[in-house]
């Protein structure tokens, strides 16, 4: 199958564009909502979670509490890649099992690390990198989620620059249009992922 990566930084856009997508019908696989998954209460994965951070990132219900882990992992690099060594491997393999029962002309995956992880590139034929100005991204994210701007300065900090996620694009959304245009223009890249997978088949 003919897969596409989407990427972006905190606050780009990720989520409005990859609805766009969804809206024509396309598959979306979103990492970060596999990531939510994998830690409910249900999970073997939280318990790995608990045994490795402690009760401090858990709420007094059993249920993770994820501002805490945010803030333990941003604040400390080590504990950063703990945590990534835990998720990722078992997030891949649920994006691979997700793309195998899809039958569409193509799919899209939601991967918000792929610079930072330098995985997931053997299984997309394409990059579409949703960009926008920093102090855009701040904004955005301080507004939905009340964070301090330190705190959302951190969360930048830790994630690939502009340039270097640029720097692996096939495709650039630059989200800073009108939802009008932005919509026109997944359109547009929608009509071009059609041909190239047809052409790919």
């Amino acid at each position: 199958m003919f897969v596409a990566g989407l990427t972006g930084g905190i606050g780009s856009g990720k989520s409005t564009v990859s609805d766009a997508f969804a809206a024509l019908g396309v598959p979306v696989i979103d990492t970060d909502v596999i990531a939510r998954e994998l830690t409910a209460p249900s999970e073997p994965t939280l318990d790995t979670i608990r045994a490795v951070f402690g009760e401090a990132v858990m709420r007094a219900d059993g249920v993770l509490d994820r501002a805490a882990l945010r803030r333990r992992v941003f604040a400390d690099e080590a504990a950063r890649h703990q945590l990534e060594a835990i998720l990722h491997p078992l997030i891949r393999q649920r994006v691979e099992q997700a793309l195998v029962r899809l039958t569409a002309s193509y799919a899209l995956v939601v991967i918000p690390l792929l610079v930072e992880t330098g995985a997931y590139r053997d299984l997309l034929q394409r990059i579409l990198v949703v960009d926008c100005p920093e102090a855009m991204q701040v904004t955005r994210v301080m507004a939905r989620s009340g964070l301090a701007r330190d705190e959302v300065m951190a969360i930048l900090a830790a994630q690939a620059t502009r340039t270097e996620r640029l720097a692996i694009a096939d495709d650039v959304i630059l989200n800073t249009a009108p939802p009008e245009a932005l919509r026109a223009e997944v359109a547009s890249l929608h009509q071009r992922y059609l041909g190239l997978a047809a052409a790919a088949s």
